[in-house]
């Protein structure tokens, strides 16, 4: 794949001035220290409670820092950080003349199978379904299609997996409710690839059985993601019950972190001595 393609369901976020750096840094998850042009770092905003207000991809574009998140998610990324600007030398606002694309620019940091995107000049949208295959395929949940606003955790999305969320940097908003579930390993939910049938419809719940367990959040041909309940998952896959979407089978990649997640939250629910 080499020619771009925009993506019409993502936002540009500017936030310049001297003190723009610093102001980001104790506010997002990710760090914004030493950020340079043409590289993007994971992160997101969190609600004080830990819920999700937006994920987003930030670089630099000179004295500003420029933030890639969903559309539905800009007006209140950028009423939260108005909010708490206070005195900070900083301006914030939407660039409506940017646009995202992908397949061309830098890496996204998430994943060395997700395509490559940079910010530039707003251009038409193209048919973005070969960037929603790519995603799904690196497993990557998008704001929009997976979930929305102030419904999941960060850890429901993976972010803790994917480094965008810097535990060792100081501060920021939402840092008790993600170091809490870090610390312990309770993380209930993540969002894991499956396989099933083609043109399943999303979104679609996903049954141990006749017990929900899970959500289909999106599909692209036989793969899609699903945001479960892994402690679940595993009681029902350890007692072979039959995991369905819309009647059909569907069956779960096992990623290498999974099986100490799940050991972690048996430990947890274990009586103390």
């Amino acid at each position: 794949m080499t020619f771009p393609v925009s993506l019409t369901h993502r936002s540009v976020i500017s936030v310049s001035g001297t003190e723009a750096e610093a102001f980001l840094n104790a506010i997002v998850t990710a760090s914004t220290l030493g950020l340079r042009e043409r590289e993007f770092r994971y992160g997101g905003l969190l609600t004080p409670q830990g819920k999700l207000i937006g994920d987003m991809l930030l670089t630099r574009s000179g004295e500003a820092i420029l933030i890639d998140c969903a559309a539905i998610a800009a007006p209140a990324i950028i009423r939260r950080l108005t909010m708490m600007k206070l005195r900070a030398a900083v301006s914030i606002e939407e660039r409506t003349d940017l646009g995202v694309s992908v397949f061309t620019g830098a890496p996204d940091p998430r994943s060395d199978l997700a395509p490559a995107r940079r910010i530039g000049p707003r251009t038409d949208g193209a048919d973005a379904s070969l960037y929603h295959s790519a995603r799904i395929a690196a497993g990557l949940a998008e704001q929009g299609f997976d979930f929305g606003l102030e419904d999941v955790f960060a850890a429901d999305i993976n972010m803790d997996l994917l480094g965008g969320i810097d535990f060792k940097k100081g501060c920021f908003v939402g840092q008790e409710v993600a170091s809490r579930m870090k610390r312990r390993g309770t993380a209930r939910r993540r969002t894991l690839k499956a396989r099933l049938p083609q043109g399943m419809p999303a979104p679609s719940p996903v049954l141990a059985d006749d017990f929900e367990i899970g959500l289909l959040t999106s599909i692209s041909g036989g793969e899609g993601l699903v945001r479960v309940r892994i402690d679940r998952l595993a009681e029902a896959q350890a007692n072979g019950a039959a995991i369905t979407a819309n009647g059909a089978a569907i069956t779960f990649a096992d990623p290498p972190w999974l099986a100490g997640e799940l050991a972690a939250l048996a430990e947890a629910k274990e009586p103390k001595a």
